[in-house]
């Protein structure tokens, strides 16, 4: 690419610095694209970083390109690309593994120990301009998909892990703890894939009032009033039985505990929130109804599942859109993201300085 052509990225320096400049465009090696990038989310993760610098055991140590919930469009292909050509819109999977590694191996590749993942220290994100990434883990967007849809990919396949963990079929009674972001893409997962009945828990009116536009049958407000018995009381109830499958996604303990008391002999619970290290955990109850506790890691191979979910019209994110924002207003929109502003549930920074508001 021409020297001097712009590439400016949102660099996170430390807690609650994060910084616009200029970076260097690269050329793609043999198996890389280079993407100009159009649309990038803010993750929670992303703020979680600016406010605390680390992530458990990841930790901000050095300037970090931020962003990896990302569409774009190819510019540019090394010689070994044959399935991508410039012009092709496509989600990046934001994680590369090294493909060799026996977790690599087995299909297994998100528990890769050599995994480079967008915006994970040490590894730089790609809310920029202009960003590198191997070809492989950029998948091509049906003409019904758009780049804003494209971004919202990255969530989606979380939700989507979750629910393959889980095994969610035609029938199933699901209760999902948590109706943030991650808690919602399973809810839209678990109803493409068949879920009769849903049920789902928060703490904020706003955020299940959302949870029940995209589909939920109930939803419970967990007040401080209520004890854990009335909450798992109130679940079955509700649901007219217990659930068979059960998602923590907020990393909360009490909720994690409801989740296990709550579910049903044989049933599944799977913890898809990050939480403490260490919790007290009603196990032994959830040992004698033999329930199945499975714990997701980001996603492996759910990124073709995710965009064919929302080709076909199973699912429809763009109800999940709330605000937009140039990647000249970083600053402004990380700003949202932690003060909650405008009960934001994904908030999409657009790269390309040519956007224009719809």
């Amino acid at each position: 690419m021409a020297a001097g052509q712009d590439n400016l990225t949102a660099v996170l320096y430390g807690i609650n610095d994060m910084r616009l400049e200029q970076r260097p465009i690269s050329e793609p090696n043999d198996i890389q694209v280079l993407i100009q990038m159009e649309v990038v989310g803010i993750c929670g993760s992303d703020v979680h970083y600016m406010t605390h610098g680390k992530i458990g055991p990841f930790v901000v140590e050095q300037p970090m390109v931020i962003g990896h919930e990302a569409a774009g469009t190819i510019v540019k292909c090394g010689k070994n690309v044959k399935h991508l050509q410039p012009g092709d819109r496509v989600a990046i999977e934001p994680g590369c593994p090294c493909r060799m590694c026996n977790f690599c191996k087995i299909g297994k590749y998100n528990l890769c120990p050599g995994m480079m993942f967008c915006a994970t220290p040490p590894y730089d994100g790609n809310l920029c301009r202009f960003y590198l990434h191997d070809a492989d883990f950029c998948f091509k967007l049906p003409d019904n998909l758009n780049l804003e849809e494209g971004a919202i990919m990255e969530p989606l396949s979380v939700g989507v892990h979750a629910c393959k963990k889980a095994g969610v079929k035609i029938g199933d009674v699901v209760l999902i703890l948590g109706a943030g972001p991650i808690g919602l893409v399973t809810l839209l997962a678990a109803k493409a894939m068949g879920a009769s009945k849903i049920c789902i828990t928060d703490i904020l009116d706003i955020k299940l009032e959302m949870a029940k536009k995209l589909g939920a049958d109930h939803a419970i407000k967990i007040e401080k009033h209520l004890s854990e018995d009335e909450i798992v009381k109130k679940v079955v109830t509700l649901l007219g039985e217990e659930p068979n499958a059960s998602f923590d996604c907020t990393g909360v303990e009490s909720c994690v505990r409801i989740a296990l008391r709550s579910t049903a002999k044989a049933g599944k619970v799977v913890l898809v929130g990050l939480g403490k290290f260490e919790m007290n955990l009603p196990l032994t109850s959830a040992l004698i109804k033999e329930v199945d506790i499975r714990g997701v890691f980001r996603y492996n191979n759910d990124y073709p599942t995710a965009i064919e979910m929302v080709r076909s019209g199973r699912i429809n994110v763009k109800p999940l859109i709330t605000h937009h924002y140039r990647l000249e207003e970083t600053l402004q929109a990380f700003e949202t993201a932690k003060t909650q502003k405008g009960n934001p549930v994904k908030i999409l920074i657009h790269a390309n300085p040519n956007w224009r508001p719809s």
